[in-house]
């Protein structure tokens, strides 16, 4: 995209600004990159997912050889699981053969060489995620679960064996939760992760290890690491056979290996060598060679990258480009990474650690647009509720064709990131960018609960959900006000899931912002509750209390009970399709805000889940969200297009 900046820079308000960065662009410029593996003989073939959004969202599996990409999974195949409803480690590579589970059927095909993919297991109501091989039996060994016929209990989850012959067995049951089953390199050993309700893994699981007998079953597993209060991740097996893991007992999540019955802490240090277990599948380490690791770690919410010898316990930095790093994968003498920068989308690279040449084999957005149209973020930090400092980066309005009258100051999103344990990077996004070239900041949140600081700003949530997320966004509107960085009248806040929450009790609680935006937020936390699936079933014990001392909070914390308080312009974005929150959640919402005659728009989508896959769907939420803002905040009469049609009730003439 070129630049047509002119001579003589025009004048027009902020929010109203014309950008050639159009909702179609962002849409369709972004190929999610996710799930890397080392592939082939030598141990340099690379695979990795992409996610096809001109598809329906669907995620297919490429894999470079050489100078050559291929696409080993066409249509109609969907490389996707939903264990967890999160989903992740939705395929593993074994030589030449590829394993993989197909989101339409949940059945596990094998890829031949030939590009022939054979089914091996049933499907249906069963899912596997997680997988590995296990060739000395002649299987998959996976994370299982099994959903019942009809009815609304929740699935059993094991630790399960899937023949390729099609057999399936249970290895191991009796938890709720099970996850990263790992194979010893002789395969002898497996190791795995549990937890139970009420706890989510970034709070507490527990690492188990057991040997494989000689008919596949498993020996009394023992029990490694991790307890209710120490949460174990990603546990992996050095080439000569030693156990790795990452755990939180130090406050942050740290590297460690067992040595015989010890743990042994190999680099002490304030930094996170893990991000929350929300999908399968994620990789912050790797193995060089037996004494040899290359990692990546967080401080103060950016990503760095080094060597660590084991045995000297030092740790060598390695030079790259990125602010965040979302997973990485070590082959015979590269790393590969998924990483990303203010001015990087997401790519793809492999980096020689012979000489740190990097090569880009992927970008998430082929053709960036021009510089001219990009706001670069910076970190801040600022003072919040009861001595709190907050994080978050701040997106000035940027583009260089126009400037806004003098005297002015631009509207501000205020983003509450959902989980709402996890974290906003400032990695280059058209969405972000949609919004700051047309004359709107922007303020990505990192509020109190959020990933990437240490469990004790993690654990700042605790019990205060839907009012330290809330703080912590408002201190943030109010310090870029104080800084005269943003229109303290047109305050603006939009998040979704349990951003969506966060964006609803601000605007109910409270009067800083002057309109929201919901997308598949949460309004009733009872609701949640009876509706949630499995794995975040009891995620509200955390967050809120346990039942049935949350009752009254329950209610005291759901902006569905009181809307009377609500008198600001809001839109809601809704995928009919969705388990995680549920569509009546907004709904109800809507429906008490028409009946009181607030301005308010609602946007059903048909077959979206919980987060939009659908490239129409992106540009239609896009759209409708500007010209939401633009009329209620009178920015401008606003002009909505035949790609997103809304209907304001309620909105004055």
């Amino acid at each position: 995209m070129t630049s047509t900046t002119s001579p003589t820079t025009a004048e027009i308000a902020y929010g109203t600004w014309p950008s050639p960065l159009s909702a179609a662009i962002v849409a369709a410029g972004a190929s999610p990159l996710t799930q890397l593996a080392i592939a082939g003989a030598d141990g340099n073939d690379i695979c990795w997912l992409a996610g096809r959004a001109s598809e329906a969202g669907r995620n297919t599996l490429l894999r470079q050889r050489g100078a050559r990409v291929d696409e080993l999974t066409p249509a109609p195949f969907n490389v996707r699981t939903r264990v967890h409803e999160y989903g992740g480690g939705a395929y593993v590579v074994d030589g030449e053969s590829v394993y993989f589970s197909n989101f339409a059927d949940n059945r596990l095909y094998k890829l031949h060489s030939d590009g022939v993919a054979q089914a091996i297991s049933a499907g249906g109501t069963t899912r596997h995620a997680d997988f590995i091989v296990d060739n000395a039996h002649a299987r998959l060994i996976t994370v299982r679960e099994q959903h019942p016929q009809e009815g609304h209990a929740h699935p059993d989850n094991t630790l399960g064996a899937v023949g390729f012959d099609g057999s399936e067995t249970v290895l191991a049951s009796g938890h709720d939760f099970y996850a990263a089953p790992r194979l010893s390199p002789d395969g002898s050993q497996l190791a795995w992760i549990t937890w139970d309700h009420p706890r989510l893994p970034w709070q507490g699981t527990e690492l188990w290890l057991a040997e494989v007998l000689a008919d596949g079953s498993l020996g009394a597993p023992r029990l490694v690491a991790g307890s209710a209060h120490e949460s174990i991740c990603q546990p992996e097996w050095s080439p000569n056979g030693v156990l790795h893991f990452v755990s939180d007992r130090s406050g942050w999540w740290n590297l460690y290996r067992l040595q015989g019955a010890a743990i042994e802490a190999l680099c002490p240090m304030e930094a996170e060598f893990a991000t929350p277990h929300w999908t399968f599948g994620g990789s912050m380490y790797g193995f060089l060679s037996d004494n040899e690791l290359v990692c990546t770690w967080i401080t103060e919410g950016v990503s760095q990258l080094g060597l660590l010898n084991v045995a000297g316990a030092k740790l060598e930095a390695i030079a790259h480009p990125y602010q965040e790093i979302r997973e990485l994968r070590v082959g015979p003498g590269f790393v590969v990474l998924l990483g990303g920068s203010p001015t990087i989308a997401l790519e793809l690279a492999r980096i020689d650690l012979s000489n740190n040449e990097l090569e880009v084999l992927a970008r998430s957005i082929a053709d960036l647009p021009d510089a001219a149209y990009l706001s670069v973020p910076r970190s801040i930090s600022y003072p919040s509720v009861n001595g709190r400092i907050s994080q978050a980066f701040f997106y000035p309005p940027h583009n260089d064709d126009v400037q806004a009258p003098p005297g002015t100051l631009p509207p501000v999103i205020v983003i509450g990131h959902g989980g709402p344990t996890s974290m906003a990077s400032n990695t280059l996004k058209l969405a972000t960018q949609y919004w700051t070239s047309r004359g709107f900041g922007v303020l990505d949140v990192n509020y109190g609960g959020s990933s990437g600081f240490g469990r004790a700003y993690r654990d700042a949530l605790r019990g205060q959900w839907g009012i330290v997320d809330v703080e912590d966004c408002i201190a943030g509107a109010r310090y870029l006000v104080a800084q005269g960085l943003a229109d303290g009248e047109r305050l603006i806040i939009r998040g979704g899931s349990a951003g969506g929450l966060t964006t609803l009790c601000a605007l109910t609680f409270h009067d800083v912002f002057k309109a929201g935006a919901s997308y598949y937020g949460v309004s009733d936390l009872k609701g949640l509750d009876l509706d949630s699936h499995k794995f975040e079933a009891r995620y509200t014990d955390y967050l809120i209390a346990s039942q049935p001392e949350a009752e009254a909070l329950y209610r005291e914390r759901s902006p569905i009970h009181h809307t009377d308080k609500l008198s600001r312009p809001m839109i809601f974005f809704q995928g009919l399709d969705d388990k995680v929150v549920p569509p009546q959640q907004s709904e109800l919402m809507v429906d008490a805000l028409k009946a009181r005659g607030v301005p308010v728009a609602y946007v059903p989508l048909e077959g979206e889940g919980h987060g939009f896959r659908k490239a129409e769907n992106i540009v239609r939420t896009l759209e409708a969200e500007l010209y939401f803002y633009q009329r209620v905040l009178g920015l401008g009469l606003g002009t909505p297009t035949a790609a997103a049609p809304v209907q304001i009730a309620n909105l004055p003439a």
